[in-house]
């Protein structure tokens, strides 16, 4: 069966981007010119996800709002033949179907996965989430989906981490397959770098078979009270195969200030139509701080 269906858990408070998540959700945080989660719909729509679930929290309407038609902004807009501003506001709405649930309580990414069982019903799913934006020629998605149609089971995506920072991460334990694919033996969330059965840290890509939502009703939550997708997925790699895909790509971590800009920055130097001014701004900007 083919990968429809899309969660997006985005129920968070965003606190690292307070005052500025006060009223507004950490996904709805422009990124460039249009809003962070954005580029992760786009990502989906762009290799064939028809259902973007959203998995979110008291607040959070405005995403929502923003994958939906807007009338009057639309009227207006064609009011004054402003073609290039209409098919920019009325793109999030064409890209896929978006359903909403709501997580009434934060427990956690595997409880947030959870909270979409009805939605996503029994066939296969990508969740992703939106803190982590890939860039590439060839979509993270589009690489992990050729996996799971050759192997027909679940695949996360990973990267090589430095050891010191492997605490930050689920991390996996398994044997290399083939070129960049490992089989999926166990998975340590967020163990200490003397422990860690590797480096390679799981980002946020899962694609996923059905029998992940009995994985997540078994799994009991940890210390702090959450259940974690990693515990479910780990689980799961008893009864059927998982794998770990190392994608291409460079990933951006935009749930930090920091992330963001760099991840602003570097994406705009991308583009023909900020690049040419950005740069020499750019030049400038580093002779002045090392003079």
């Amino acid at each position: 069966m083919p990968v429809r269906t899309a969660v997006i858990p985005a129920a968070g408070l965003g606190t690292r981007f307070l005052p500025a998540t006060k009223a507004i959700p950490k996904e709805m945080l422009p990124l460039i010119d249009r809003p962070s989660i954005q580029y992760v719909v786009e990502e989906a729509a762009e290799a064939g996800i028809q259902r973007i679930v959203l998995v979110t929290s008291r607040g959070k309407s405005t995403m929502e709002d923003h994958f939906d038609l807007a009338p009057e902004l639309e009227a207006a807009l064609e009011a004054k033949s402003d073609t290039r501003s209409l098919e920019l506001v009325r793109r999030p709405a064409q890209l896929a179907e978006i359903i909403s649930v709501r997580q009434k309580r934060q427990l956690g990414l595997g409880h947030a996965v959870l909270t979409a069982r009805q939605a996503v019903g029994r066939e296969p799913f990508i969740v992703y989430l939106p803190d982590d934006i890939i860039r590439h020629p060839v979509s993270a998605t589009h690489q992990m989906l050729s996996v799971f149609e050759r192997y027909k089971a679940s695949v996360v995506a990973v990267e090589d981490v430095p050891r010191e920072r492997v605490s930050s991460y689920g991390v996996i334990q398994g044997e290399q397959v083939e070129e960049r694919l490992w089989h999926v033996r166990g998975m340590v969330e967020k163990p200490a770098p003397d422990q860690a059965p590797s480096t390679l840290g799981i980002v946020g890509r899962y694609v996923l078979t059905p029998e992940v939502f009995d994985a997540l009703e078994k799994v009991r939550p940890g210390a702090i009270g959450e259940i974690q997708l990693t515990d479910a997925i780990a689980l799961l790699a008893r009864s059927q195969p998982v794998y770990a895909y190392q994608f291409q790509g460079r990933r951006y971590d935009v749930g930090t200030p920091q992330g963001m800009l760099r991840a602003s920055v570097e994406m705009a130097l991308e583009r023909e139509d900020m690049a040419p001014a950005l740069v020499p701004w750019l030049k400038a900007l580093a002779r002045r701080l090392e003079g």
